[in-house]
């Protein structure tokens, strides 16, 4: 007989035998108290910083998305109660898809259960509604835009990261009048670098392609009203599709497209990730309007967060730690080893009272493993030189290579007791 156990215990077994057995971080995040959580580890409750969470800007405690959220649950309940086809369709996730097409200056938009969702069934769709369609995929895609590629059941060529020479080589050998289905990321989110939009549209216009931007890491962060990077450099008009999620710089959950009506009306009438799976929540809907159009207006979020960026950045690279390259709000810090990836998270945690999950393969090649640090508004000057303080005692404990001397020699404590 199979043993069926056995071979998931091998598989779980090769996992941790490679470094890349996650390990999930029991926290607590605390309204008004962002970046600060509990966190519930082996010896009971301790305060720690988080310096990787996704909330870019901790809207997902701002006031107004909690009111919004608290006032639709008190309203409507708790659930969507259906899919969109079948009862799950409500006014607060109408109200958000028309914010959302707004945002980005489309004619319409679509709301999913999540980013990952908007992206492979979005994708999957579009290409399978394209008769003969080629879709060119930038080779640092997420994983579910390369899901999305691969259900779509479509030719596929992937071009070098970013590299506009090969896109157009392999445009160029496309016949004519084939539909053609450029996808790409506007900011890469292990690397922080940012693709070069004006130039893929460029190439799309030239050899009549679609082009299907990722906007998940840049909406809410970038451009005069959080739209993203195709906001911030003024061709937005020229991107086919957009897509974004709610649950990063917006502080929620779901994803979406945004695009003309008959794209976005296409997939709605065919993507089963989108027909058969439930609603989003009333309340979750309302809170992420509300954080859209709070983002829309305010500057201040986004400022404050910049020079948090560049603070976070400068105390690094003084003193000493390798930090990559990357003109966004990602940054990363190359460790390139799994374990000692592994042992530097797990020291600054358990330590310094500082979380940083370690990123890993798959995630990224091997060879490249890293932290991924994320300032975000509410990361001030105290704890920036906290972080400087806690990663260099790291780097030194483990040997790691480090630049010119830095100060503290000791372990910082920073993490304290819960009450």
């Amino acid at each position: 007989m199979f043993d069926y156990i056995g071979s998931f215990e091998h598989a779980i077994g090769a996992l941790k035998r490679e470094q890349r057995y996650r390990v999930f971080v029991d926290l607590e995040r605390r309204a008004g108290q962002f970046p600060h959580a509990v966190w519930n580890g082996p010896d009971g409750m301790r305060d720690v910083v988080v310096w990787c969470s996704n909330d870019y800007l901790g809207m997902g405690q701002h006031p107004k998305v909690i009111e919004a959220m608290c006032t639709a649950a008190r309203s409507m309940g708790v659930g969507a109660g259906g899919t969109r086809n079948i009862s799950g369709t409500n006014r607060p996730i109408v109200e958000l898809e028309v914010e959302i097409a707004d945002l980005h200056g489309k004619q319409a938009a679509l709301v999913f259960t999540s980013g990952y969702v908007s992206n492979q069934t979005g994708i999957a769709t579009i290409g399978k509604l394209l008769p003969d369609c080629l879709i060119l995929s930038d080779a640092l895609n997420h994983n579910s835009m390369i899901e999305g590629v691969r259900s779509a059941g479509c030719d596929k060529q992937i071009w070098r990261h970013n590299d506009l020479d090969h896109l157009e080589q392999l445009l160029s050998r496309a016949a004519v009048h084939r539909p053609k289905l450029i996808v790409f990321e506007s900011v890469y989110s292990m690397d922080g670098d940012v693709a070069p939009i004006k130039e893929i549209c460029d190439l799309a216009d030239r050899y009549g392609a679609m082009t299907y931007l990722d906007e998940v890491h840049a909406v809410g962060m970038y451009g005069p009203r959080g739209a993203g990077i195709a906001e911030r450099d003024g061709v937005m008009d020229r991107v086919d599709i957009v897509e974004g999620t709610l649950a990063k710089a917006f502080g929620t959950l779901g994803g979406y497209i945004a695009g003309r009506s008959a794209v976005i009306d296409a997939v709605r009438s065919h993507a089963p990730g989108f027909i058969l799976t439930t609603a989003l929540p009333p309340a979750i809907a309302a809170a992420a309007k509300a954080s859209i159009a709070h983002l829309k207006a305010s500057q201040c979020e986004r400022a404050r967060q910049r020079l948090s960026v560049a603070a976070t950045k400068s105390a690094l690279r003084k003193a000493g730690l390798p930090v990559m390259p990357s003109e966004t709000h990602i940054v990363p810090i190359m460790v390139g080893d799994p374990e000692l990836c592994r042992w530097a998270s797990d020291l600054l945690l358990h330590r310094c009272g500082i979380y940083i999950q370690p990123i890993n393969y798959p995630t990224v090649p091997r060879g490249t493993e890293r932290l991924r640090i994320t300032p975000t508004p509410a990361h001030d000057g105290q704890l920036v030189e906290q972080l400087a303080d806690a990663m260099i005692w790291v780097w030194r404990e483990l040997g790691l290579p480090i630049g010119r001397g830095h100060r503290r020699l000791d372990p910082p404590r920073l993490a304290v007791a819960a009450d």
